[in-house]
């Protein structure tokens, strides 16, 4: 293994809310933890499960905050969902949009039409992301639509948004009320499911790829999903807690406290999940790698 984490990996796959930054704030160090070193020439992909922004907003608000990003980095669960729609329902199909202008955007590029509502024909699928003004009238047009047939994706089903006063709810949040409202299930594009994860892989040229996150149940499950390692920084909603109560399926490869872990060597030796809080507050600048169980 090389010196520093990051030089193991051909590209990193980097979360956005609560990793790189919390509503509008930066995280404390995560520029300079990014910053070309010398050493590492892997690619940077930016992938959210946040589908309320296109990849341009997305990549001028990185770089505003002093990231290195432009738009053909930014993978985002709007557009994974778009694509497998696509892959759903005819070409020329209305899909009746819950979430934002760059969501519609998005159902459009890929040959569909997008819709806010509905009278007699009945839209063919319904596309549900986060959107902070989506009201009941919304919610209300969507239910009718599933309950008329049309399919149904949800872009992400995150429980909670992270921003600078804490944890608002999140499109999964909304998604609960449609599915009370419809007994349905939607199929999920983002995070920890494989749409948003691949379509990153495919953008990055590589499987040699490691994901940073901090959310054991969207970021490093998704990474183990479609079987690649994972960094679980604790700079969002995950904590030492959650991993120790976690389940198999949402253990990391390795957590650190920052993201300026990526540039230093992590410890050899894999602790179990219990024992992660004691090892980073005797090395609070290293990541830990992590046993795959706690046994």
């Amino acid at each position: 293994m090389n010196n520093q984490l990051r030089d193991n990996y051909e590209a990193l796959l980097l979360d956005l809310d609560g990793t790189l930054y919390r509503g509008p704030d930066v995280v404390a160090g995560g520029p300079d933890a990014l910053a070309p070193n010398g050493h590492s020439a892997q690619r940077l992909l930016y992938v959210t499960n946040n589908a309320a922004r296109g990849p341009e907003p997305v990549a001028r608000h990185l770089a505003e905050l002093g990231y290195p990003a432009t738009p053909d980095q930014v993978v985002t669960s709007a557009q994974a969902g778009a694509r497998l729609l696509a892959r759903l329902v005819p070409a020329g199909s209305d899909v009746l949009v819950l979430g934002t202008d760059d969501l519609a955007a998005e159902v459009k590029a890929v040959g569909l039409v997008p819709v806010r509502r509905f009278t007699d024909r009945v839209p063919a699928a319904v596309i549900q992301g986060h959107s902070p003004t989506t009201a009941w009238p919304d919610l209300a047009e969507a239910a009718y639509a599933l309950r008329a047939g049309a399919q149904w994706v949800a872009t992400n089903t995150d429980r909670t948004l992270p921003n600078e006063r804490g944890l608002a709810p999140g499109n999964g949040s909304m998604v609960a009320a449609l599915r009370t409202a419809t007994d349905r299930e939607p199929l999920v594009a983002g995070k920890p499911f494989a749409p948003l994860l691949e379509d990153a892989i495919e953008r990055a040229g590589t499987r040699d790829a490691l994901v940073v996150g901090d959310r054991l149940d969207t970021d490093i499950e998704g990474a183990n999903t479609i079987g690649i390692d994972s960094l679980l920084v604790l700079t969002g909603v995950s904590t030492l807690d959650d991993l120790a109560a976690a389940i198999p399926a949402q253990i990391p490869t390795f957590v650190a406290n920052e993201l300026a872990a990526l540039n230093t060597d992590p410890l050899p030796d894999a602790v179990k999940p219990s024992e992660v809080g004691a090892s980073l507050a005797a090395n609070p600048g290293r990541a830990v790698r992590v046993r795959a169980t706690d046994s």
